[in-house]
């Protein structure tokens, strides 16, 4: 078996806000990966006295112990319950009703000897390389089905001056715009502090005989792909199984460098933080 990960902040001067982790279970059979995406919150109350970083510790923690541990839950129960545990860490000096309470992004993995088992909740992403060596990425795609009114506020957000009055005015609109969308009908689904969210999950299994390896990325480095557009997500896996994971980070951090102001290729964060974990099973 092979297991290699790799996570860098976007920023040096801040902290990563992206969990990545690898258990094996001492029984030796089989064994799980799990990657969260902190969700930055923009400035202004959250109505939590905790850090992102501090929420996907406890919820990537609480989700990989029992993934293992309780092999009679599947992942979206492992999920809920994940979530149910951290909500109760802090729920009695934070208010987990307000829409930017710390929330996350979710890829699990759990496989046996007979099964790989997977989750995908929002925009990070899983590859799934088959053994005739096609590549299956498992996408959440409801944060790229936006409203075309959404869509087009982003688009305008995107057009104007970056620094200007006029882009912060116009971003402030278009984040209150998504916020509105966030864990709705019709919306986009993160892992926050309500349990209920763990049944909109991406979920499936696949035989175990039947996988070659698999691949996890938060966006940050799926952009390589998604953003920058530098290969597919063939290419993305075989870059990873190649030169593992630290090398497709070290590519997107030459490719934010090419372009920092978004001319090119426009995103929401000049550089961001960045998790790879890759399995062969």
């Amino acid at each position: 078996m092979r297991i290699e990960l790799a996570t860098e902040p976007g920023d040096p001067q801040r902290p990563n806000e992206d969990y990545a982790s690898v258990a094996l279970p001492a029984s030796g059979d089989g064994g799980a990966l799990v990657l969260l995406d902190g969700v930055t919150p923009p400035e202004g109350d959250c109505g939590c006295v905790h850090s992102v970083p501090w929420f996907t510790a406890r919820l990537g923690g609480a989700m990989l112990e029992l993934s293992v541990s309780r092999r009679d839950m599947t992942l979206t129960e492992a999920l809920a319950a994940a979530v149910t545990r951290t909500a109760e860490a802090h729920r009695d000096t934070c208010d987990l009703s307000h829409p930017r309470t710390p929330q996350a992004t979710v890829v699990a993995a759990r496989w046996s000897r007979e099964t790989v088992e997977h989750l995908v909740l929002s925009d990070s992403v899983l590859l799934l390389e088959k053994a005739d060596g096609s590549v299956h990425p498992v996408r959440d795609t409801r944060l790229d089905d936006l409203p075309p009114a959404v869509r087009a506020r982003r688009a305008t957000v995107r057009a104007l001056l970056r620094g200007s009055a006029e882009r912060a005015a116009a971003a402030r609109e278009y984040v209150r715009a998504v916020e509105a969308l966030r864990n709705a009908e019709g919306g986009f689904f993160t892992a926050a502090a309500d349990p209920s969210v763990a049944a909109r999950a991406l979920t499936g299994a696949t035989p175990r005989a039947g996988l070659r390896s698999l691949t996890a990325l938060s966006d940050g480095a799926g952009r390589w792909v998604e953003v920058f557009r530098a290969g597919s997500w063939a290419q993305c896996a075989a870059l990873v199984a190649e030169a593992g994971p630290q090398a497709l980070i070290d590519r997107v951090r030459e490719l934010e460098a090419a372009d920092p102001e978004g001319a090119a290729h426009p995103r929401g964060k000049a550089r961001d933080d960045a998790a790879v974990i890759h399995v062969a099973p």
